[in-house]
């Protein structure tokens, strides 16, 4: 999940495609994948979970989702995989996400090199930067040109995504369902909630979810910044809020926001008390949006912005020119995914304790934090030969091989010697080549990946932290209901429902338009698919309850 801006569904936000449908054209039907929905079909288990032996854990993890933490290195590692998934011969194309730089190309890329003959393939890979993802992925669904594997990462909604799927993706029901995983032990090893958080598409299964915490993302703090302008954990909300304006003082900014954090909205909104997202209880659906808890947030994010607390380049900066304004002690925390945690460690280089929040307290209010979908997002193969689609499936089995594996360690950490050296503590920690030639930059993870420990090489006191804020956060989770189910409308409309909300935060927050003016905005939403998709998810809940 390294480097992962938050939502879209994930915690920062990140705006969605504000475009018309594309792919009726190039479907195979006139609906452009027809109808997407569960309600009504047969639906295929999904695959049997059989979690992988692994390494004693220092720190417990908890049925209800607090993470295993590993303060040290395992000793031994293991072998996961008994033969390569290729035989040097074949040639495959795959497309995911980043947010880190290009890679360099594989002539000049020995992690790329290596991790190409751990394979037995020779991987063209082609990332897309986050803030070019929206439009790179609208014109590949509506090209013929496609990629053999193509990852639906960082949340974003996508217009028609699970019509393009089924009409333009293989269905991966016969090779994962049920007991059919157990040829891809790897694969069987990523919970049932992942897969859940997924979802089917016509009651089949379509993708691979790309396990992780179900702590969503996080609001990381300059610990040390922070408390010298007061910061106490579960402060109440005034408290935080004159926090972070005393600590907003001679062009350093308490809170970070970027073009695609909108502020950090949904860890306000829900430590305001909101739903996430989509609440179903008692054949009744409530939006985030429509609720008094919303309207409070943005109200109170409106004042932190008029007094001066987030950085004023807040509409107008990347999510990667933020982290450099994190780094660089320009701003004092910002929100971010939870796979981001080591890359944030390794980028501020000891200048400053990293730390995350924990959710202030509002009068009146049950604290509530933000549960994740259970993915960081899938993986899709593109329509092939029974053969073709087998060499894919071995491809991400490889690359789920789990942590304690020599397969995980040369994905996560490449080569010894070149990439990464073992330090007194037996910990893998990046050397300078290690911090460019690297998953972050190449992101192999983001096709596939183990489910993830707390460990962090050569952080053993952040484990530690961020265990101890699990145990504190994981009993507040609060999921989104909507997760796996299907809604046509917000198949179809999604994209720009989502732009409508984003665009009124933006406007309200950064005071272009006032708090009044949020009804307006929220009956747009509605009346563009909010209010159908609501009720499609009503019906599609029901079904599968």
């Amino acid at each position: 999940m390294s480097r992962r801006t938050l939502l879209r569904s994930i915690a920062v936000g990140g705006a969605a495609l504000a475009a018309p449908s594309l792919l009726t054209a190039c479907s195979t039907d006139s609906s452009g994948g027809g109808n997407v929905s569960n309600a009504g079909k047969k639906v295929v288990p999904w695959p049997k979970y059989t979690p992988a032996k692994g390494p004693t854990p220092d720190l417990a993890p908890t049925a209800e989702g607090v993470q295993p933490g590993y303060t040290k290195y395992p000793e031994d590692l293991v072998r996961a995989m008994a033969e390569k998934p290729g035989d040097g011969k074949q040639k495959i194309k795959v497309m995911t996400i980043t947010y880190g730089t290009p890679p360099k190309p594989v002539g000049d890329n020995k992690y790329w090199q290596a991790v190409n003959e751990a394979l037995g393939v020779e991987v063209e890979f082609t990332v897309v930067p986050d803030a070019d993802f929206r439009a790179k992925m609208s014109t590949l669904m509506s090209g013929d040109d496609l990629p053999d594997m193509i990852n639906f990462g960082g949340g974003y909604v996508l217009p028609r995504e699970s019509q393009f799927v089924k009409s333009r993706c293989a269905d991966l029901s016969d090779y994962l369902s049920g007991d059919a995983v157990n040829d891809y032990p790897n694969l069987a090893n990523i919970p049932t909630y992942a897969w859940e958080g997924m979802g089917h598409i016509a009651g089949r299964i379509y993708g691979l979810p790309i396990e992780r915490a179900k702590v969503q993302g996080a609001m990381f703090i300059n610990r040390e910044a922070f408390d010298k302008a007061g910061y106490k954990p579960g402060m109440s909300a005034p408290d935080f809020q004159a926090m972070a304006q005393e600590g907003s003082q001679g062009r350093k900014f308490t809170l970070g926001a970027s073009t695609v954090g909108f502020f950090g909205y949904l860890y306000h909104a829900m430590w305001h008390g909101a739903p996430n997202q989509w609440q179903i209880k008692g054949g009744k659906v409530t939006d985030m949006y429509g609720t008094d808890e919303f309207r409070a947030a943005l109200e109170y994010m409106a004042t932190m912005r008029k007094n001066g607390s987030y950085n004023p380049d807040a509409t107008s900066i990347s999510q990667v020119d933020l982290k450099t304004q994190f780094y660089n002690g320009t701003v004092r925390s910002m929100t971010d995914g939870w796979g981001a945690v080591i890359s944030n460690a390794q980028g501020i280089k000891d200048e400053f304790t990293l730390d995350v929040a924990e959710p202030y307290a509002v009068d009146g209010v049950t604290p509530v934090y933000q549960q994740n979908r259970g993915c960081f997002g899938y993986t899709v193969i593109k329509k092939a030969s029974k053969e073709r689609v087998k060499l894919m499936l071995r491809v991400l089995n490889w690359l789920a091989s789990p942590f304690g594996s020599k397969e995980y360690e040369l994905m996560h950490y490449g080569v010894e010697g070149t990439h990464f050296t073992y330090n007194k503590d037996g910990d893998p920690v990046a050397t300078s080549l290690g911090l460019v030639d690297s998953k972050t930059n190449l992101p192999f993870p983001y096709l596939m990946d183990a489910p993830q420990p707390l460990y962090f090489p050569g952080f053993p006191d952040l484990t530690e932290r961020l265990h101890a804020w699990e145990k504190k956060v994981v009993p507040l989770l609060v999921p989104d209901d909507h997760w796996g189910l299907m809604s046509d409308t917000y198949n179809r409309q999604g994209a720009s429902m989502q732009q409508i909300i984003e665009d009124g935060v933006t406007a309200i927050v950064s005071g272009r338009k006032k708090l009044s003016d949020w009804d307006a905005v929220h009956a747009k939403w509605q009346s563009q698919g909010g209010k159908r998709s609501a009720e499609e998810f009503l019906k599609e809940y029901e079904a599968a309850h």
